[in-house]
């Protein structure tokens, strides 16, 4: 349990130099002052919480992985560059940095919980600490979409709200390809009977998403984007051949679950506004409602994380 314990926290690690590296660009891609300060003050916050986590890794005689901090850094300059060639830049970035804020949170939850296992209180202590500021943050970014939504129109110089909004409801059809794909692999891969019953419960939800997805598309004489989804759900397979591959799957799946399903919910934030500007209230109540469903779906998989991270210790032979 030690080991694994340690193992959890250069994870950790990992993801905050990950988070280093996006909060230290985004500033000058949010597109609005406030947006841009919200990120400046989260990269004090976030140094300090890799400075935390890898004084607790020394203090256990270990240190972070060099790997997986390679991996991590490359990642953000990954997410970063993704917002940036896209045409709408601050919406994409804040999307993507709430999704973030969520996946480190439930990082934070299940090394928690993989601290109380171990019997470790000072990891258990900063695991609540951090958590607790990743949350914070989030919620701080969802007091922004409106001004993401009007930055990334004014960059894009949008003078056709209608060609937009058909591209927001495209971006959310594809999202909700990959959701399709994850949830279908998802009970297979989970080898955990609650999570696995959530992600089925959530499959039928997602297919009537994506049905009236289809449908408010076709009001507009437009259809989904072949291609875009198909290379969504192309990544929901990848997704799913890492996840088949760990050796402590149901605790790793369950927090990605949850960072999607955060994803999902910023998406259909952004819809909102977007179709609320073009004038398309069928459009933004649609959106509204599945936002809040994503989120409901997201509290049910935090509630296995219990669960999930008792069923990942007994896959690696460790007793809880």
């Amino acid at each position: 349990m030690s080991e694994q314990l340690t193992k959890y926290l250069t994870d950790a690690h990992s993801i905050e130099e990950q988070a280093l590296v996006q909060m230290k660009l985004a500033p000058r891609m949010a597109g609005t002052p406030e947006l841009s300060a919200i990120f400046t003050e989260h990269l004090a916050e976030t140094a300090e919480h890799e400075r935390l986590v890898r004084e607790r890794l020394q203090a256990r005689g270990a240190e972070p992985s060099k790997v997986k901090d390679i991996a991590g850094r490359a990642g953000g300059y990954g997410m970063a560059l993704f917002a940036k060639l896209n045409p709408d830049t601050p919406g994409k970035l804040i999307m993507h940095a709430y999704s973030y804020e969520h996946l480190e949170l439930a990082a934070y939850e299940l090394l928690r919980r993989a601290a109380e296992h171990e019997g470790d209180a000072d990891t258990v202590e900063l695991a609540r600490r951090i958590g607790g500021q990743e949350r914070t943050m989030a919620d701080r970014l969802a007091g922004h979409w409106d001004g993401a939504v009007e930055a990334s129109l004014q960059a894009k110089d949008a003078d056709d709200i209608g060609t937009e909004l058909v591209k927001y409801l495209r971006d959310a059809h594809a999202l909700e390809a990959q959701a399709l794909q994850l949830l279908e692999t998802g009970p297979k891969l989970s080898e955990h009977d609650p999570l696995a019953a959530v992600f089925t419960e959530h499959l039928e939800q997602t297919r009537e998403h994506q049905r009236l997805v289809d449908e408010r598309l076709s009001a507009h004489d437009a259809g989904p984007s072949r291609i875009q989804a198909a290379g969504m759900r192309l990544g929901a397979l990848n997704i799913g051949g890492f996840f088949k591959g760990q050796p402590d799957t149901p605790p790793k799946l369950a927090g990605f679950a949850y960072a999607f399903e955060a994803l999902e919910v910023a998406a259909y934030e952004l819809l909102t506004r977007v179709a609320r500007r073009a004038g398309d209230e069928e459009t933004a109540t649609m959106a509204q409602r599945i936002a809040g469903e994503e989120r409901a779906a997201a509290e049910k998989v935090a509630g296995t994380w219990d669960a999930a991270m008792s069923a990942g210790l007994d896959a690696l032979g460790v007793a809880p």
